[in-house]
């Protein structure tokens, strides 16, 4: 698809999430058929057999590629910073996003280790959204605005694209809405973010529990969810997994925040995911529970909590051997070497 759908309400979104295309099936067919051909005993490439066939099936082609990775940072600041729910003040994410356009970033060396091409992108940085104990933290228009950035950012020409944040205040967002997505209580949903310590945590808890009480009555799906609670980051997430699905762009989730940010869209349409692995689980506590909720099976987990993408991008490297082995070897017939007997 060319041309990006128009998003101006969240009820635009929804009607797109009830018809989203599938995979290519017959890419997806001529990856198995390959994969039992190929010089090594059947499975013993484990999961990067399936990686193989996943890439394939969402670029919808055959044989897949892994050329043109590219990672996509959004940032953007959140008005219940003011809370006191962050190690660190709101100043620090344009701080960081000027260090990305910099290179002095983790995100940057990795990108650079792994080929990846690398897009900042800022989310009016100097406009936080709303406190969301006071007020839902974007309106209708805002929040699609957002989605609408996130769908079009996205490179029809990425072989795979990564996802990530960064926001001072946003694993506060990312708790509430998996709060309100999930139930549970709130300091369950609570971790350590930038760096609290224990009291800290109990307070970004309570501010927690105060946002999902007001909004109690507005929680239809994840994308009221995401509206009362998120950042503009987190909705052009959103937008991006929407984005690259109608692209034909498979999709790297990096920690808790992204992942939050794609599960909103889960919960309107049970295989909106279906495009999406997720990179690494995070060491946020949140992250492992969310993805027991969707149902992922992270690709790394190096107890890595630091966002920026840097999970998604790591787990690359894994998709750049899966495509490379599926592609690259021989197969027994090419290589004179006997297949297992009967």
């Amino acid at each position: 698809m060319s041309k990006m759908p128009q998003i101006t309400t969240l009820d635009d979104l929804r009607q797109i999430l009830s018809d989203l295309p599938g995979p290519d099936v017959e890419a997806a067919r001529a990856a198995q058929a390959r994969e039992p051909q190929l010089t090594k005993p059947q499975g013993s490439l484990g999961r990067l057999e399936q990686l193989a066939a996943w890439t394939a099936a969402w670029q919808g082609r055959y044989p897949p590629r892994m050329d043109t990775p590219n990672a996509h940072v959004f940032a953007g600041n959140h008005g219940v910073v003011k809370q006191g729910v962050s190690a660190f003040p709101s100043e620090v994410t344009k701080q960081m996003v000027a260090n990305f356009e910099n290179g002095g970033a983790a995100i940057n060396q990795m990108c650079e280790a792994m080929g990846v091409g690398l897009c900042v992108e800022s989310m009016d940085l100097d406009n936080p959204v709303q406190d969301f104990t006071e007020n839902p933290a974007m309106t209708d228009t805002e929040c699609a605005e957002a989605i609408q950035f996130g769908m079009n950012v996205v490179d029809a020409a990425s072989d795979v694209v990564c996802l990530g944040e960064m926001g001072i205040g946003n694993t506060t967002a990312s708790s509430a809405i998996c709060y309100a997505l999930y139930g549970g209580n709130a300091i369950t949903w609570s971790g350590p973010g930038t760096g609290l310590d224990k009291p800290g945590i109990g307070k970004k808890a309570e501010v927690i529990t105060i946002g999902i009480k007001n909004y109690k009555g507005l929680m239809h799906d994840g994308l009221d969810a995401l509206r009362c609670y998120g950042g503009r980051e987190m909705a052009a997430i959103a937008g991006a997994v929407i984005g690259a699905r109608l692209k034909q762009v498979p999709v790297l989730l990096d920690g808790f925040v992204s992942t939050t940010a794609a599960a909103v869209l889960q919960s309107v349409n049970k295989r909106a995911l279906d495009h999406c692995k997720v990179g690494h689980v995070s060491q946020e506590p949140g992250h492992k529970m969310l993805l027991d909720k969707l149902g992922k099976n992270p690709l790394l987990d190096q107890n890595m909590r630091l966002g920026e993408c840097t999970g998604a991008v790591l787990a690359v490297s894994l998709l750049k051997a899966a495509v490379a082995c599926h592609n690259g070897m021989a197969t027994f017939a090419e290589a004179g070497v006997s297949d297992k007997e009967g």
